[in-house]
């Protein structure tokens, strides 16, 4: 009972080790991940794990809650701060609980969602077919143009006016695009449709002010508290007051039952965190990173989804360097050289998901460590190199040396240890 885990369980603490020795020695790029801080990992592993505490504060099911209302209102608090919210619900596990919650709380199954198509840059929870949401919904989706693979307002409010969707979902997770929520609303309210803006991966930016805010134009905004917010894994719903018990009875007891309270404390740091105006300066530099590198790639011969980008990501097109090269192989040639990317579609692929013809980049990791754009150059000619001369292997070690060296120069947690 009083044992440390390395003296329990040496094989988990040896293996929780490994990985953080790779995330101090890689530079990992993709977007959908960050370094949280050591405030909020040690939030996470509070006594408030061991805490049954279903229902809500100061109304709750079990006895003896009284300190997990406290922190469940504390981040509540803190994110309506953040994000001049009027309610909000910390409780979901992740983001696709969010969205099924918010679904569940505003439609009937059968209805019709207008969304965007995954390989286009959607995300699975907005209406993939072996998903929930494609499964219990009639879902329409919405792409980005052959022309200039930025998503078509005109055609979305025609599709709209076609299907007539009870809601419309506006977000994504491989769009490197700014969104104008203000023409959303429009045309969600053209159809008087519910708009729900799913920002997982903006909402960093948007915190930060570098990215247009959709609260004033969203009936309900759901986003993940990782990503660009850099807290814990996990999720939050904010909306409009009106909606809020029906939100509430989706997440509890619609969808789960008791709330994970120490995770919950790690969002109500990262919420202080983010409330800091370091957190701006942070996502200034994260946009300002993301195009410089986006820049530079393009400099080197490579051609980005939608000719570069406005916020933390960018998309690789392979086919412009080789029709050979799969999106899986760059992943797999570049983690050899130390850089960690995800394979990923572009529009109009004509590989499977499993094999792709593009990679995903981003810069909230890089940027958390504290590299700016003389190192956005450096890592986009060390990319270039390991994917032009994918048949060395010696290219490889050569740029695994530049990377270890560069990792070393902007380190993680400089003194972390489990």
């Amino acid at each position: 009972m009083n044992s440390s885990l390395l003296e329990f369980d040496p094989q988990v603490f040896e293996i929780a080790n490994e990985d953080l020795a790779r995330q101090q020695s890689s530079l990992t790029l993709i977007p959908s991940e960050n370094y949280a801080s050591k405030a909020v990992m040690q939030a996470q592993a509070t006594v408030l794990a061991n805490k049954y505490a279903e229902g809500y504060p100061y109304q709750r099911y079990y006895n003896g809650c009284l300190p997990c209302d406290k922190i469940e209102a504390l981040a509540i608090e803190r994110a309506k701060e953040l994000f001049n919210a009027e309610h909000v619900n910390v409780q979901p596990h992740a983001g696709t609980q969010a969205n099924m919650a918010v679904y569940q709380a505003l439609l009937k199954p059968g209805d019709t969602i207008l969304s965007m198509k995954l390989d286009h840059g959607g995300h699975l929870s907005h209406g993939l077919p072996q998903n929930f949401s494609g499964y219990y919904y009639n879902i329409v989706h919405y792409g980005v143009s052959s022309d200039n693979e930025l998503v078509d307002l005109d055609y979305v409010a025609d599709l709209a006016k076609e299907h007539r969707p009870e809601m419309v979902v506006v977000g994504a997770s491989a769009y490197p695009r700014v969104l104008d929520f203000s023409e959303w609303r429009k045309i969600a309210d053209s159809v008087d449709a519910y708009l729900l803006a799913d920002i997982s991966h903006i909402a960093g930016l948007v915190a930060g002010k570098v990215h247009p805010d959709p609260m004033p134009y969203s009936h309900v905004v759901s986003t993940t508290t990782h990503k660009t917010l850099r807290g814990p894994r996990g999720a939050i719903i904010m909306s409009k007051s009106e909606y809020a018990k029906d939100i509430d009875r989706a997440i509890f007891p619609g969808l789960q039952g008791g709330p994970f309270m120490h995770a919950i404390a790690a969002r109500a740091v990262a919420f202080k965190e983010a409330l800091q105006p370091d957190f701006r300066e942070y996502q200034a530099q994260v946009v300002r990173n993301a195009k410089t590198l986006a820049d530079q790639l393009m400099g080197n011969g490579f051609r980005l989804v939608s000719g570069g980008t406005d916020n933390h990501l960018m998309l690789i097109d392979l086919t412009s360097v080789s029709d050979k090269l799969s999106g899986r192989q760059a992943a797999n040639y570049l983690e050899e050289a130390g850089i960690i990317v995800n394979k990923n579609t572009i529009p109009f692929d004509k590989r499977s998901a499993n094999s792709t013809s593009g990679i995903r980049l981003g810069t909230p990791m890089i940027t958390s460590r504290g590299m700016k754009e003389p190192e956005m150059a450096v890592i986009a000619n060390l990319i270039s190199e390991t994917i032009k001369q994918r048949q060395k292997a010696s290219s490889r070690k050569r740029v695994r040396e530049k990377v270890q060296e560069l990792c070393q120069a902007f380190p993680v947690y400089e003194d972390l240890k489990l």
